[in-house]
Parts: structure tokens; C-alpha cells; sequence
């Protein structure tokens, strides 16, 4: 009777399709990570702190440095990315936000697949992650 019920560790092609999505947007924004990162070590654009200054702001906790920075929390550095030194956060964004494109990928797979649950499940995953994201649901700072 166990040879009638073989259990398969074969991915199914949902996970399949996660994957390569999961993969293709971790190489991209490791690549803009590599990209701003050469922009502001070679000094192709302004940092918003002066090299000369960063040593100042090490000492500092997150909100003294913010504070004494002028700097705004949550998306405001949207508006700083005229800095080199704010550039990199465009890197960060990608490789957080993929997981929500890797949801919403597979949940037109998962209704042809009458995996309606999944396919909810997979939806509400990526609605959370993207409220999580726009500062929505934020509590505290």
C-alpha cells in the first residue's frame, strides 16, 4: 500500500515560476545595489552627508541622526535620491518589494488551477506585504 502513495519532492510549477522571478529580481537589484554604490563611492553625484561629516553621525542613535540630519522617515528618501548616498535605497526597494511581484505572479496559475485558496492566500500575502511597504500599517517611529 506505501508503494501506491509515492510522495514527490518535485517543485510544482508555481514554485517554479517564484523562483524565477525571485531570481531575476534578486540579480537585478543586487546589480542596482552594485551600480549606486559605484555612484556614490567614485562621487559621480553629491552624498546628502559630507564625507568629511559621516564620522560625526556614527555616535548617534537612528533618531538623533535623523533629527540632526533633517532627514524624513519612512519614504522620504523618495525625495532624496538626487544624493549618492541615498541612491543605494533604490537597490533595497527591489530586492524587498520582488516577493510581492512573485505573489501576484503565480496567482493567475493558481486560479487555473482551481487553487482558489492558494490563490487567496497568495493575494492577501501580497496585499499585506505592499500595506506593510506603503507605511500604512506602521506603528511607532
Amino acid at each position: 500500500m506505501a508503494d501506491q502513495h509515492k510522495a514527490t519532492l518535485e517543485a510544482g510549477p508555481e514554485q517554479i515560476l517564484y523562483a524565477g522571478i525571485l531570481e531575476k529580481g534578486m540579480y537585478f537589484g543586487l546589480l542596482i545595489l552594485f551600480i549606486t554604490f559605484a555612484i556614490y563611492a567614485f562621487g559621480i553625484m553629491k552624498p546628502y552627508i559630507p564625507l568629511d561629516q559621516i564620522s560625526h553621525y556614527w555616535s548617534m542613535n537612528v533618531h538623533d541622526y535623523l533629527e540632526h540630519a533633517h532627514i524624513k522617515t519612512g519614504w522620504g528618501w523618495v525625495g532624496m535620491l538626487k544624493y549618492g548616498d541615498f541612491l543605494n535605497f533604490i537597490g533595497i526597494a527591489i530586492l524587498a518589494g520582488v516577493t510581492i511581484i512573485c505573489y501576484l505572479s503565480i496567482i493567475p496559475m493558481l486560479l487555473r488551477g482551481k487553487d482558489k485558496v492558494y490563490a487567496v492566500l497568495a493575494f492577501l500575502e501580497a496585499l499585506v506585504l505592499s500595506l506593510a511597504a506603503s507605511g500604512i500599517l506602521a506603528v511607532g517611529h
